[in-house]
């Protein structure tokens, strides 16, 4: 009698269709969970950047908010300046971030009393699905669909 070594056709047949069940069932998971993840990092930004302007508006009462995005970054190792503040993350700074894009909207004042920052995703339904946006009163607000937001839109909560 022969001894029999390795596996058969059949054996590795059915360890196959096994992990792509499996994969089936683990992809779209996954995908849903990177999804809310760009999305709570997206949140957690906004809020990041928010705070920032209003330390901007009392460090630089003159200019109060500032009037583009960059001026709350600035390149290690980073000098203060109303330019430069270095208040955030230069990554952040520069508007994209984790699946998201993120524009700055002042009110053209000086010194400036008012902003609108919105997040969006960079490809609808694979970085992100809702649209994020805030202003000066601090309250962010979401759209579902991810093409537009504004104060009118769904409180986050």
């Amino acid at each position: 009698m022969r001894t029999q070594k390795g596996f058969s056709l059949i054996e590795l047949l059915l360890v196959v269709s096994v992990i792509l069940i499996i994969s089936a069932i683990a992809v779209p998971n996954f995908l849903r969970s990177r999804l809310r993840a760009n999305e709570a990092s997206a949140v957690a930004s906004l809020r990041v950047i928010e705070t920032g302007a209003v330390t901007y508006s009392m460090t630089y009462p003159d200019q109060g908010f500032p009037a583009q995005l960059t001026s709350l970054g600035g390149v290690n190792p980073c000098t203060a300046s109303s330019t430069t503040s270095c208040l955030i993350d230069d990554v952040l700074a520069q508007g994209i971030k984790g699946g998201y894009s993120f524009d700055w909207a002042g009110d053209g004042a000086t010194p400036s009393v008012a902003f609108a920052l919105t997040a969006t995703p960079q490809v609808v339904g694979s970085s992100g699905q809702r649209m994020f946006c805030t202003d000066q009163g601090g309250v962010i607000y979401f759209d579902p669909s991810g093409s537009g937001c504004t104060n009118g839109s769904q409180p986050l909560q």
